[in-house]
This record gives structure tokens, C-alpha cells and sequence, in this order.
């Protein structure tokens, strides 16, 4: 669709065929000098428009879509479309205030729109808080063969006669993002420090602002943020699903109404749109006879509760009307960008990011069908409470270590063992401070400087082959970190239980010969357990590995034994006894590794620190609590060794177990 041109050419009235008539000149005159008045007094509308139109089509924008390369994949499946492709579709019904059943009409016009329906609403094919694929493929089949659309608006307000708005608003068929609804309109507006568009056309904007969800970013022309396309076509990145829009391609965390709670995602690689701009009129009679569903008092998509009702049309919200008093009381300078080594593997902000998309979709699930959800939840319920119930909480000494102590006496013994040292496991914890430096310099050098770092700017650091490099290199960095730290406590622990001094440097100096082996081991069962997952079942023998495999630090270091034996010693200390040692290691560490996440998540609701200063911060915090998930791997260790050694010195001869090794038995490698 080309832009609407508003003005038309007159043309004389043609006189009778065969008759031609001669007017004398003094009518000549008069007529002419009569016109000339009348354009002076009076000018034509429609050349009067002219401006905005040439002003519209000046900054129309440019708009960079995260890419999609097929319908119902990652990337946006959401376009600016023409409103006329939804109205007088038969796609599409309306639907009255009184009931959620009863249908009005199967493919409403903007006609029947322009009555001024209160609280009706459009219904699109599909189910908003479970969508599947449906909204995706009709944006697709709908926008097929149609170009994308913009409604531009030229806007001033009497409060403030000096100053001009224009406007682009943005229709998209699906908000796709936390809070799931049929229609969205999102826009910007540039300002103008000019009271008409003929001004306008001889400066340039002096504000711009985009809309994200309830509030706005400004950027004034000219800042380096703002990217110009042929110097005066705004380039806008509006963000995966939300169609936030935002002037750049990043990460960006919202933690309020205004500006979203949850990530919007505007990274690359994008698919750039330079969008039909369509004329709206200034006044409200010409906008009413031209577009007569801006009179639409309803809602753009299907009715459900709260912030999943499809969205209100952009002659409901206050910019329409006042646009300069939104600019100036809604409008903010930044948006909150999630630091760049966060993207490839970060602790509270990743962690928020994730934990309000999964929050947010199990809220949708519990709209649109609540009763899977509420099963789980309880099936979870039960579990925990039949766990807890299953295990005894004594006997809690933290010594000796060759003890066999039930599930929630190891959880006591770790914590009387932890505080009574903390100085030391602190100390063993301060491992991860420059672990965490490494990972992210490791990221840092491979990713934005070493030879992939042509991969991250062609494909985006949300590319899947992007995601997973820096996701394995991170965890790989720190399963090595968690088994090195494993070792030195399981170290620590036993010059404390033989009545040694036991210090940090002393322990990670026992270690320190036993690197070789344990940075192989781990790099192998790492391996292993990344191959046999790649399949839906293969992960449910990576899970059953991963705890076979979870006393290989300890292994190691107190056994001594090579990195190839050391899979077999730890799967035999397992044997028989899996459930057990998976849920306490699921239990401890699970606790360990959420703590630090979930105290930075609190402290992005309730403060306005940096986003990198939190995540120090959350990182902080394992140095204080995955050495107790050391703590209890180590008694667990002890626990199953005790076992095993007492079945094969009593094998066949149905003993009772001793709850205890006798003293003479000396640890192997203390």
C-alpha cells in the first residue's frame, strides 16, 4: 500500500460539445483575482495536508525484527500489519459485552468498528494463554503478499501550541511475551520544537520517544543511541514477542509496569522492514471518515482476565490526545540493558530473565487450563513431603567422618560442620571469585576478540550455536571449579576429623598434585553425560549418570585413584543406593546454587543498583554456600564408603551393618 495521497488536482468543468464560449476579459480578471482571494482565505485542505504527508514519509522508520527463518521457530512471527487485513475477515468475529459465548458478527468492517462499541471484542483464530503455532502461521498467511504498515499521525496539543507530535503507531495480530494477548498497538513519537508540520519540515525532531509497555525511552536526534537511516528514518528494534521497541539490539531487563517485567529480547541477526507509513488525519472528523475504526471502543483480540484481554485501540490512550504531556510524564532516557558476558551465561540477571518467562508461563497454563498444572504442583507437594518424612534428622555430630548417618543427619552434620569452621570453608569458597573472572574472560577473549567472534556479530550472541559455545565453555569452567572446591573440602575435612589444623591454602596445596586427573575426569564424564543427552532419553541417563558420577573429587583426591577409575569407584559407591544420594544432592545443592540468583532477583525489585554490581554480588553468595554443599557431597562420600566396606567384608553373611568404622581404620589419603 503506497501513502495516501491527500491532496487531488482540479480541473475546469468542460463546456458543451460544439460550443465554445468566450468569456470577455474583465470576467477574466475577476474570476482569477477571485481565486487568488479564495486560496489566500480559504486554502484547500488537501493541499494544507501536505506537509504532514511529506513530514510522514520523511522519518518514516525502519524497523529491525529479530529474524525468523521459518514460520513457528525462534525469531518474531509478528509484523506491523494493515488493520484491513483483519476487518471484513471472516477469520475474525466480534463479540458483545454481555457474555463470553454469543458472537455479533463473523467478519466486522471498520464500519461496523466506527460505532463506538464499548467493551466488545475482536476474536482472532486462536487461544491466546495457549497459542501453539496458530497466531503464528495466521500473521504469516495474512500478511502474505502485503506490505508491512505503520499509521502516522501529526499531532499538536493546546496546552503546549509550540510543540508538534508525530506519531507511527504499529498494529501486530499476538503479543507473545509473558502476558500473552490477541492485538497489540506499540508506537513512537518524535517531538518537534514547531507549531505546525510546515515548521516542522524546516527542523529537525528535538525528542524521540519509543514506547515499552506502559511507559517510554527518549533519545534526543542526534544521540549516539539513536541509530538514522539516510538521516532521518528512526531505526526502531522492536523486541521478540513483546514488540517493546527499543534503539538497539540487546538484552533488556524490565523490573516495573513501565517497563515490563520480564527480558525483551531485540538481539540479532534481524530482518529489516521499511513499512508502508498510512496518513491518519488530525481531526477527529477526518481521521473518523477515513479510518472509521479509530471510533472503536473495545478491544483488539479475545476477552480473558487481567493483563491477558486483548489490548485497547490507540484512540484509548492518553498520547493520542496529549502527546506532549505523556512525552514529558511518562517518557524515560534509558532502558536497562543486561551487561553483555551476562548474555553468555550470567547469575541473577540470566537468572531472573528465565525465572519470570517460566513464572510467566505457568500462570498462562493455570489461565488457560488449570488443572495439569495444579496436578504437578501437588504431585510436587507430596514428594517433598514424603522425603522429609522418609529420613531421620539425628544423629547431627559432625564427627567422625566414616559414620553412616540418614539423609537429614547429613544435612545437620554439614551445617554444625560449617559453622564451626567458617573461616575455612569461606576460605575454600573464595575459589569462585576468580573463577567467575575466568569464565568471563575466557568468554570475553574466545567470543568478542578470538576467532569466533565473527560468529557472534553475523549471527548474534542468541544464536543457538552462540548460546551453546559460551554455555559449555562456562559449565565446563565450572564443574571443573565445583570439583576442585569438592576436593579441597573433602581435604579440609579430614585433617579436621584427625585432629589436624586445617587451613584453605593447606587444603588447595593437597589438591593442587591431583589436578592432572581431576580436570580429565571431569572433562570426560562431562562429555559423556553431553553426548548421551542429546536425545529425550538419552537425558534421563545423563541425569542417572550425573549422580553415579558425583563423588569424583572426592575419589580422586582421597583415593587416589586415576581419572578412568575413578568413573568406576564412584559408580560403585552409588550402587544401590541412587535415590538416596539424588535427593541430597538434589536437595543441597539445588538450594546452594538458587541462593544467589534468588537474592539477586530480590534485589532488582526492591533496589536500583547496577546490573553488573547485583550480579557480583549474587556470585558473592556462592562462595558462602556451595562450600556446605561441599560439606555434605563429602559426608554422603564417607556414608556410602562405610557401606560398601562393610558388604564386602561381610559379604554373604547378612550382618547388621555397624553404624560406624572402627577407630583403627585409617582414611586413605587424609
Amino acid at each position: 500500500m503506497q501513502l495516501q495521497a491527500l491532496s487531488k488536482i482540479r480541473r475546469m468543468p468542460r463546456s458543451r460539445p460544439g460550443r465554445l464560449v468566450v468569456a470577455p476579459r474583465t470576467t477574466w480578471v475577476a474570476l482569477v483575482a477571485g481565486a487568488v482571494a479564495t486560496a489566500l482565505i480559504a486554502p484547500d485542505p488537501a493541499r494544507a495536508a501536505e506537509p504532514s504527508l511529506v513530514l510522514a514519509k520523511r522519518y518514516a522508520p525502519v524497523v529491525r525484527l529479530v529474524q525468523q527463518k521459518e514460520p513457528c521457530r525462534h525469531g518474531e512471527a509478528y509484523v506491523p500489519t494493515d488493520v484491513n487485513l483483519i476487518l471484513g475477515n471472516p477469520d475474525v468475529a466480534l463479540r458483545g459485552p454481555w457474555d463470553k459465548t454469543n458472537i455479533v458478527k463473523i467478519a466486522p468492517t471498520a464500519d461496523d468498528l466506527g460505532q463506538r462499541l464499548f467493551d466488545y471484542h475482536l476474536d482472532f483464530p486462536g487461544h491466546a494463554v495457549s497459542p501453539g503455532c496458530a497466531y503464528d502461521k495466521w500473521s504469516h498467511e495474512i500478511n502474505a503478499g502485503h506490505p508491512p504498515t505503520v499509521y502516522a499521525r501529526v499531532v499538536g496539543e493546546a496546552a503546549y501550541p509550540d510543540k508538534l507530535a508525530l506519531q507511527y503507531w504499529f498494529f501486530y495480530v499476538f503479543n507473545d511475551f509473558n502476558d500473552k494477548h490477541e492485538g497489540d498497538w506499540e508506537m513512537i513519537q518524535l517531538d518537534f520544537d514547531a507549531p505546525t508540520a510546515a515548521g516542522a519540515l524546516t527542523s529537525k525532531p528535538s525528542l524521540v520517544g519509543f514506547s515499552q509497555h506502559d511507559g517510554a525511552e527518549s533519545a534526543h536526534w542526534g544521540d549516539s543511541k539513536l541509530q538514522v537511516v539516510g538521516g532521518t528514518h528512526p531505526v526502531v528494534y522492536p523486541a521478540l514477542g513483546s514488540h517493546a521497541n527499543y534503539y538497539d539490539s540487546a538484552l533488556h531487563l524490565g523490573r516495573s509496569a513501565a517497563q515490563g517485567v520480564g527480558c525483551d529480547d531485540t538481539r540479532g541477526p534481524s530482518t529489516e522492514l521499511r513499512p508502508v507509513a498510512s496518513l491518519i488525519p488530525t481531526s477527529r472528523t477526518g481521521y473518523l471518515r477515513q479510518y472509521p475504526w479509530l471510533a472503536y471502543e473495545g478491544h483488539w483480540g479475545e476477552e480473558h482476565e487481567s493483563f491477558y484481554d486483548g489490548a485497547g485501540g490507540p484512540n484509548l490512550k492518553q498520547q493520542w490526545t496529549q502527546p506532549i504531556t505523556w512525552a514529558k510524564d511518562h517518557w524515560r532516557d534509558r532502558s536497562f540493558v543486561v551487561p553483555a558476558v551476562t548474555e553468555l551465561g550470567g547469575t541473577a540477571t540470566g537468572f531472573f530473565c528465565g525465572a519470570v518467562a517460566a513464572g510467566s508461563g505457568v500462570l498462562t497454563a493455570v489461565v488457560g487450563d488449570p488443572t495439569p498444572p495444579m496436578i504437578a504442583l501437588a504431585v510436587l507437594l507430596v514428594l517433598v513431603l514424603w522425603l522429609t518424612s522418609r529420613t531421620s534428622w539425628q544423629p547431627s555430630a559432625p564427627l567422625r567422618l566414616e559414620h553412616r548417618r540418614p539423609w537429614g543427619g547429613i544435612v545437620n552434620a554439614s551445617r554444625r560442620m560449617y559453622f564451626r569452621h567458617l573461616r575455612l570453608f569461606l576460605g575454600i569458597g573464595l575459589l569462585f571469585i576468580p573463577l567467575g573472572l575466568l569464565i568471563t574472560g575466557l568468554q570475553y577473549l574466545i567470543f568478542r576478540v578470538g576467532g569466533l567472534n565473527g560468529l557472534v556479530d553475523s549471527a548474534g550472541s542468541s544464536n543457538a550455536v552462540v548460546g551453546f559455545l559460551a554455555f559449555a565453555l562456562g559449565l565446563l569452567v565450572t564443574i571443573f571449579g565445583l570439583a576442585v572446591v569438592n576436593a579441597a573440602t573433602a581435604v579440609a575435612m579430614t585433617e579436621i576429623d584427625l585432629g589436624r589444623k586445617a587451613t584453605a591454602r593447606a587444603a588447595y596445596r593437597k589438591v593442587l598434585p591431583k589436578l592432572g586427573p581431576l580436570l580429565g575426569v571431569v572433562v570426560i564424564a562431562s562429555a559423556v553425560i553431553a553426548l548421551v543427552s542429546l536425545t529425550t532419553i538419552g537425558v534421563l541417563l545423563g541425569s542417572w549418570l550425573i549422580v553415579r558420577w558425583a563423588f569424583l573429587a572426592q575419589v580422586v583426591v582421597l583415593e587416589d585413584v586415576p581419572a578412568l577409575r575413578a568413573l568406576g569407584r564412584s559408580s560403585r559407591l552409588v550402587r544401590g543406593n541412587w535415590w538416596r544420594t539424588a535427593s541430597l544432592l538434589l536437595f543441597v545443592i539445588t538450594i546452594a546454587l538458587l541462593v544467589g540468583p534468588l537474592v539477586g532477583t530480590f534485589l532488582l525489585f526492591v533496589s536500583s543498583a547496577s546490573f553488573d554490581f547485583i550480579n557480583l554480588l549474587s556470585g558473592l553468595l556462592y562462595v558462602i554456600v556451595l562450600p556446605y554443599a561441599a560439606i555434605a557431597s563429602t559426608y554422603m562420600y564417607f556414608d556410602l564408603r562405610v557401606e560398601k566396606q562393610h558388604e564386602e567384608e561381610s559379604a554373604g553373611a547378612g550382618d547388621v551393618l555397624p553404624a560406624e568404622t572402627p577407630a583403627s581404620a585409617a582414611l586413605a589419603h587424609p
